[in-house]
């Protein structure tokens, strides 16, 4: 069963099909991360299997051979968990862990788990049970006599669908009831929205680019810093003073990440809703990685996702003075002349961002000359 805490330390091998013409550097680099969320998530990596292959096995997605090679991986290293690093479906799920005798996890598991972890607020403990909810609904195991009759075409109804309805009818109903409290917190951040006094700045960016440490330089604030994925999932507002007599809003959101199931994405909608009715974004990501491109436009995709895509942004190249920077900020000149170098932990390159956000919101923002937001120097 997915999503099931344990007290037992895991010990994990992880997994990765690299399937049709997925850029194999994307992929290695994928599986990094993957290491670093299981990390994350307390979990310790003791082997890695990766294959490559033309399309993905509909019943194991890796094939057979593969999983003999896996359960030899599992015997020799000890390991009681395997991580893919692509989403599996249930049948998969099922016959995986039927051939293994080990707990079965996805990339989209696995964010879930140190989601599960990490929110604090009610709102973001809200949307993590919705999300595991919602993918509790899709991986509920299948029984062998009930795969007979699963998956036979659009208009074909088993023996055992009634009794699939009736088992999930409760995971339904508490859905419905966490919907139902998610649009009760969305009505009343609408409502203080509109009586909002000053222009909203909205930090959104890949997971572990430094967008806390940013809060915490330009604020003043003391928001919760670790060198970790997904450090913190709850929303963190703070005033900016922006020269003596300005001053904004300055939102810190949940970081992105690559494939981020739009099930997750729609489970934290009202978290990122902050996103949408915002007056400007920064968009962090870390200078020095050598994915930074990637990372670019997985942001905003992830940003279009949600709709806010037509909302202005600054993209803030943070890390800009660790190891390889240069060479990579370098690279990406040419595509984003007006990209705005940093380093959240130095302070450098800090007052040029104050002053380019000052200048997107005379642009972008109403609010700016309001004068609530307006103090004599």
């Amino acid at each position: 069963m997915p999503l099931i805490e344990t007290q037992v330390q895991e010990n994990a091998v992880l997994v990765q099909a690299v399937c049709g013409a997925r850029d194999p550097e994307e992929a290695a680099d994928s599986l990094k991360e993957l290491l670093r969320l299981a990390d994350t998530a307390g979990i310790t990596t003791v082997g890695q299997v990766t294959q490559r292959r033309i399309k993905p096995d509909g019943a194991t997605m890796i094939g057979e051979g593969k999983v003999e090679e896996l359960r030899e991986a599992i015997v020799n290293t000890n390991a009681n968990t395997v991580i893919f690093d692509n989403e599996l479906n249930a049948f998969q799920q099922y016959n995986l862990a039927k051939a293994l005798d080990a707990r079965i996890i996805d990339r989209t598991e696995l964010i879930l788990l140190i989601f599960s972890r990490r929110a604090r607020s009610a709102e973001a403990q809200i949307q993590v049970k919705l999300a595991q909810q919602e993918l509790l609904l899709s991986r509920i195991p299948i029984t062998e006599s009930q795969q007979r009759f699963t998956g036979g075409g659009a208009n074909v109804r088993g023996p055992g669908e009634a009794h699939l309805q009736i088992r999930n009818r409760p995971i339904r109903k508490r859905i419905t009831e966490l919907k139902r409290q998610l649009d009760d917190i969305r009505a009343r951040a609408e409502r203080s929205r509109e009586k909002r006094k000053f222009p909203e700045v909205c930090l959104v960016g890949y997971t572990n680019a430094g967008k806390s440490t940013l809060l915490n330089q330009l604020s003043g604030a003391d928001a919760y810093v670790d060198d970790r994925l997904f450090a913190t999932l709850d929303t963190k507002t703070r005033l900016l003073w922006l020269a003596p007599s300005r001053k904004v809003l300055l939102t810190d959101t949940v970081g992105f990440i690559r494939h981020l199931p739009t099930s997750l994405v729609a489970s934290f909608r009202s978290t990122l809703d902050v996103a949408i009715h915002a007056d400007l974004l920064l968009l962090v990501v870390d200078a020095s990685h050598p994915h930074l491109r990637e990372h670019i436009d997985v942001c905003r995709k992830t940003l279009a996702q949600i709709g806010a895509q037509n909302v202005p942004a600054l993209l803030v190249l943070n890390k800009c003075d660790a190891e390889n920077a240069d060479e990579t900020v370098a690279h990406l000149s040419e595509s984003e002349p007006l990209a705005i170098p940093v380093s959240a932990r130095t302070g450098y390159g800090l007052d040029a961002l104050k002053s380019a956000i000052a200048e997107e919101l005379k642009k972008a923002s109403p609010l700016w000359q309001a004068p609530s937001a307006v103090f004599p120097e």
